[in-house]
């Protein structure tokens, strides 16, 4: 959520910022949520003001002697009218609350300008062998196959999914399937053991709270699954009624939402955590689009990366975390590159983006397999998750929170697939996933 503090001392940067992202900022609103409620705080004010000097005043009144009764009753009601001011002062805040919860992440200046991702711009990229003129990475030497036509033969069931539970799923059996929890092993191996984070294993439903608190509510309601709606098992909300439960798009929900009303200690910092877990995505707004093979699913699996850091180490932290999820794609000897993201084309809570994308040789171009951001304290403010710097005095300030892929595993298996095909349809092992398959260096008919 935007700093309130930042609206009220700088609005024109809020202004402008968001203008970045194509979003216009209701100032009017603003200025008439913020009129209502400095016209509250002054009532109360000169209410608290009029106790006190009536509470004087009948001191002195007694003290002399003389009758009190009407200053006493104008005292007495002055409580009543205190209640109602407190009332409407909390209506006007839960307003701008729920307005600001509506309204996204400032941009940081270092974003490329731009509303879509034909604006995004291209860092680095890194080829494992030869490049052609492009500069993409050069021919398999044989037409290649997509990861579709190449999986089927070896456990990629679709028809069975479609049975179970309709389009957008998927079931794996054999070598894909234990190809695809190999990628998954690796991956958090690699996270825990080279690049210092926690692993965890985490619930896949979450309450609405949390998902508030990470930045998917409001805005993201229709690409959640909804579970439950006051239903046994679920936990009640700050009114004592019944949340409901949404399953997880994200292992970034359960591992940021850890820090949720938390006060850390300095010495803590930083926190990095990482999950393999399921995502379940409605994919609302997708159009259509990805309809055949494992791009674009309902369930999918990734390994994901979070952490929690000092405002002053989170830039450090970003690039680091882009580092960590780069190390995956070069150990599995897969074509990729980094992109920054555009203002416009960047997620709800994100400050600034890296999306990593790896090469795809049946579609000939670059997809999206690692998405990694820094939300600076949005998500925190939001969450409530603070530290308290180190000082006997020192006050509570929020943390920044950073998440990632480390990786997709669904994508990534793409990856694998199409990249180490074969020209009689056998599928090649990366070295580093070999003593995860038993030792075996190709999927083979």
């Amino acid at each position: 959520m935007l700093d309130t503090n930042l609206l009220r001392k700088d609005l024109d940067r809020v202004v402008r910022a968001l203008a970045r992202r194509g979003l216009a900022f209701d100032t009017d609103r603003y200025h008439a949520l913020e009129a209502r409620r400095k016209a509250v705080q002054v009532q109360t004010e000169e209410l608290q003001a009029r106790r006190n000097a009536l509470a004087k005043q009948i001191g002195q009144l007694k003290s002399r002697g003389e009758d009190a009764s009407a200053v006493l009753a104008e005292s007495q009601a002055i409580p009543e009218q205190l209640k109602t001011l407190e009332q409407d002062l909390a209506a006007v805040q839960h307003e701008l609350t729920q307005w600001l919860m509506t309204i996204p992440n400032l941009p940081d200046d270092s974003v490329p300008e731009g509303l879509s991702e034909a604006d995004n711009v291209e860092v680095r990229r890194w080829l494992p062998g030869a490049a052609d003129a492009a500069g993409n990475p050069a021919g398999l030497g044989f037409e290649p196959r997509d990861h579709v036509a190449l999986a089927e033969p070896f456990g990629l069931d679709f028809e069975s999914a479609r049975l179970l539970v309709g389009a957008r799923f998927m079931m794996l059996r054999g070598p894909i399937a234990r190809l695809h929890r190999a990628l998954a092993q690796f991956m958090l191996d690699l996270q825990t053991g080279e690049h210092g984070y926690q692993e965890c294993y985490t619930p896949y439903i979450v309450n609405s709270s949390t998902l508030f608190g990470t930045g998917q509510l409001p805005k993201f309601k229709d690409d959640m699954f909804w579970v439950t709606k006051g239903g046994k098992g679920s936990t009640p909300d700050d009114e004592g009624q019944a949340e409901d439960l949404y399953l997880i798009s994200t292992a970034e929900i359960p591992l940021t939402g850890t820090i949720r009303e938390r006060i850390l200690d300095a010495h803590d910092l930083p926190i990095k955590l990482t999950a393999h877990t399921p995502c379940f995505r409605s994919e609302a707004g997708s159009g259509g689009r990805d309809l055949r093979g494992l791009i674009r699913q309902h369930q999918f699996d990734k390994v994901e990366m979070v952490q929690v850091v000092h405002p002053s180490q989170s830039w450090q932290a970003l690039d680091e975390m882009v580092g960590h999820a780069e190390h995956v794609l070069q150990a599995l000897g897969l074509p990729y590159r980094v992109v920054s993201l555009c203002a416009g084309d960047m997620g709800f809570g994100s400050a600034k983006t890296f999306d990593l994308e790896v090469w795809l040789p049946a579609q000939n171009t670059w997809r999206e397999i690692s998405s990694v951001s820094n939300c600076l304290d949005f998500q925190a403010r939001r969450l409530q998750g603070r530290f308290r710097p180190e000082g006997p005095k020192a006050k509570p300030e929020y943390v920044h929170t950073l998440n990632g892929s480390g990786l997709a595993v669904g994508r990534a298996l793409v990856a694998v697939l199409e990249n180490y095909q074969q020209a009689d349809g056998s599928i090649a092992i990366p070295a580093v996933l070999q003593p995860y398959m038993g030792g075996l260096d190709a999927i083979r008919a």
